[in-house]
């Protein structure tokens, strides 16, 4: 069949479907009714074939040919390394299991059709079967090469997609078995026949420093070089301030400023500055004015709207602005002159902010304070640190003070603090770690914590109030049913959460957290109560934050490194220089929404890098510690195993089939293994010892087995 005579069937097809009159049929009976000989049958199925591949007809799962969405539905597959997968449709409460042989093409990712072919009952997944793929999400893969006599196989990083990429010969750019590797899918394959493609790239070998980072770079697209554009024009940016720079602005430069960030910050976007008087401070949260340096429609400014924010990984950051900017003229030095954007508020003995001023300032920082130094001041005090820094261990005092009483004005509305262990890696210069621990929070960093929460809130009233268009930095309500489960769940340790009209409000969440406090479920309830809270996100709406127990919430205060920061930085700017026209409110209107949606979703893309490449690092640090034994508790308790977690913040599985004292069974109402003859139960929180028996960096994990204690034996 020729391509014309394929495209006149087509749209004869075409036609009869869309016919009104029309009732979906089978192959015979469509041959039947198109006077189709039996010879030609398998003609007529080809040209179906290719206008279901293409969506412009469906098929139901009794074989029968009508419009696109007859018998079918769209959803987005999730892969698993076993072979088969599970597909998300909006509206259904369950995801449908999709087995190895009925994937189709699909790979993790892919928006597919599919038919249901069973239906679920009680707590058993419906049952479906792929049609076809309407997008690949995969169109190339990073992997671990491997090379046979005549082609190659890359098995991909990402175990979600549960295939490996066919290489033929001549299209794998010379690489060897151990390379990671960029391969670019040129055919997707099917359930009978591999997907295939062609590297384009060696990030280089498996073994080699840094290549395992790169690899989380590649696999999630993050940018890294900036493009020829935004280089030239960061070139002609000003290492100093000019004296044009200068005019107009409020000079805060006889203040006594600070900035307070980690020993390695370089990128010191946030000064403060304190005093108190008649009983009212002043506290003065200065922010790198960075808008004056990105302009709108800049190359510098679509290159950081495209990256969104910046992202840490443990052993370098990938940032929103070159560092010539971040670090340079945008970075608050000391003892040099800056451009800034300060909200400077009046607070009474309460917190309250009872008058507050945002302008565009010209600030010098008198000095450039760590957290550890300032914590030496404030909790400790350290004579040698408080005679080295003695001219500034009043106004550090005070801040001390200041920031106490609006935490617990946060805390009296029900503002939640989840204070986890954040994971600090300790890598040396091949990047292998040497040190794994908890990343500790002091009374240095909560104060700046505390300092730029209250900025934020305080900008965002004020805009709020103006009516004016602005990012807001909003967390929903949970879902009321998630919060039962947890309600549930939590009751098996004698807790409770109480319901205000089928809703909770903060203060619930927060009271049951400070209940758990010291317990041995703490972290777990914890980790529970805030996989049932929703994501917080940037919308153009001003709907509260959930989790600060907050009406009014932005991000104001770190605009090197957000792109929302900086977005709403140019309309207070604009606002404070004789308001925003008709046409410019027009103009941020239209642009908000866009603006929102991306930065939502590269704020997400950094967390999982982030997340990713701490995981990995957690692996190859406890490879090296194989046949060790570690104190830990019952992190998470599941059919097939207990994690653990040991006080380093790494997580380990110790298997089912390692219990070897009896049979286990899992009560999933109460998230325990109970053994069939002893009645020994594994529970949540439980402290248990373990010994490290295993690793995979590509899977992310690390394998367990318990061991005795004497008390125990």
């Amino acid at each position: 069949m020729t391509e014309e005579q394929l495209t006149q069937r087509k749209n004869m097809i075409l036609q009869l479907v869309e016919e009104p009159a029309y009732v979906p049929m089978k192959l015979k009976e469509m041959a039947i009714l198109l006077d189709v000989p039996k010879g030609q049958r398998e003609e007529l199925k080809e040209v179906l074939d290719a206008l279901l591949s293409e969506g412009k007809i469906g098929i139901s799962k009794k074989g029968k040919y009508g419009k696109p969405d007859i018998g079918s539905i769209a959803g987005t597959f999730s892969g698993h390394p076993r072979g088969f997968g599970f597909v998300t449709v909006e509206g259904r409460e369950q995801d449908v299991f999709i087995p190895e042989d009925k994937t189709a093409d699909a790979m993790n990712g892919d928006t597919v059709q599919i038919t249901i072919e069973t239906e679920g009952e009680g707590s058993r997944r419906a049952e479906g079967r792929v049609l076809r793929v309407l997008e690949h999400a995969n169109r190339t893969v990073i992997g671990y090469y491997q090379k046979n006599k005549n082609f190659g196989f890359v098995i991909p990083d990402n175990q979600k997609i549960g295939k490996d990429i066919f290489i033929p010969q001549g299209k794998d750019m010379g690489a060897v078995t151990g390379h990671k590797v960029v391969a670019v899918i040129t055919d997707f394959g099917g359930s009978q026949k591999k997907p295939e493609g062609m590297i384009t790239e060696i990030l280089g070998h498996v073994n080699d420093p840094g290549t395992d980072i790169i690899s989380i770079v590649k696999a999630y697209g993050l940018p890294e070089e900036f493009p020829d554009e935004v280089m030239d024009q960061v070139e002609m940016v000003s290492d100093e301030v000019t004296d044009r720079e200068r005019e107009g602005r409020l000079d805060l430069r006889s203040l006594q400023t600070v900035t307070i960030d980690g020993e390695d910050a370089k990128d010191l976007d946030d000064a403060i500055s304190v005093s108190k008087e008649n009983g009212v401070y002043t506290l003065g949260v200065h922010i790198a004015d960075v808008s004056h340096y990105v302009t709108e429609n800049s190359p510098l400014d679509e290159e950081a709207l495209k990256r969104g924010t910046s992202v840490y990984l443990v052993d370098r950051v990938i940032p929103m602005l070159p560092h010539k900017l971040s670090n340079g003229i945008c970075s608050l030095n000391q003892e040099e002159d800056r451009l800034a954007l300060s909200c400077i508020m009046e607070i009474d003995e309460a917190g309250n902010v009872t008058g507050h001023r945002i302008a565009e300032t010209l600030i010098n920082v008198d000095r450039r304070m760590t957290y550890t130094a300032v914590n030496a001041v404030v909790t400790d005090r350290d004579e040698a640190v408080m005679k080295e820094y003695e001219e500034f261990v009043p106004m550090f005092l005070l801040m001390k003070e200041l920031a106490d009483i609006l935490r617990e004005k946060r805390k009296t509305r029900g503002s939640i603090d989840f204070d986890f262990p954040e994971t600090k890696v300790i890598l040396d210069k091949n990047g292998k770690p040497l040190e794994i621990k908890p990343y500790e929070r002091n009374a240095a960093t909560k104060i700046i914590e505390d300092f730029m929460l209250i900025a934020n809130e305080t900008v965002a009233e004020d805009y709020f109030w103006q009516e004016l268009p602005f990012l807001y930095r909003t967390h929903d309500n949970p879902d009321p049913e998630k919060m039962k489960s947890l309600a549930t769940f939590i009751n098996n340790f004698g807790y409770s959460i109480r319901f205000h009209n089928g809703e909770v409000y903060p203060k619930e969440v927060q009271k049951l957290l400070v209940k758990a406090e010291d317990t041995p479920e703490e972290a777990l309830i914890s980790r529970l109560a805030l996989r049932s809270m929703k994501q917080a996100k940037y919308t153009v709406v001003n709907t509260g934050h959930f989790g600060l127990a907050a009406k009014y919430y932005t991000h104001f205060t770190s605009p090197i490194r957000r792109y929302p920061d900086l977005q709403i930085h140019r309309i207070i700017k604009e606002n404070l220089r004789g308001g925003l026209s008709e046409k410019r409110t027009a103009h941020y209107d239209k642009l908000l929404t866009g603006v929102s949606v991306q930065t939502s979703a590269m704020e997400r893309r950094a967390d999982e890098a982030e997340r990713e490449t701490v995981k990995m690092k957690k692996c190859e640090y406890m490879a090296g510690h194989i046949g060790e034994v570690f104190d830990g508790v019952i992190s998470g308790v599941t059919n097939w195993g207990l994690y653990v977690e040991l006080p380093n913040t790494v997580e380990g599985l110790i298997r089912v089939g390692e219990l070897k004292d009896d049979y286990y069974h899992f009560d999933e109402e109460h998230l325990e293994l109970i053994g069939d003859m002893t009645r020994k139960v594994y529970k949540l929180g439980q402290p248990i010892r373990v010994m490290v028996t295993g690793t995979d960096k590509l899977a992310r994990t690390i394998d367990f087995i318990p061991v005795s204690t004497s008390t125990e034996e």
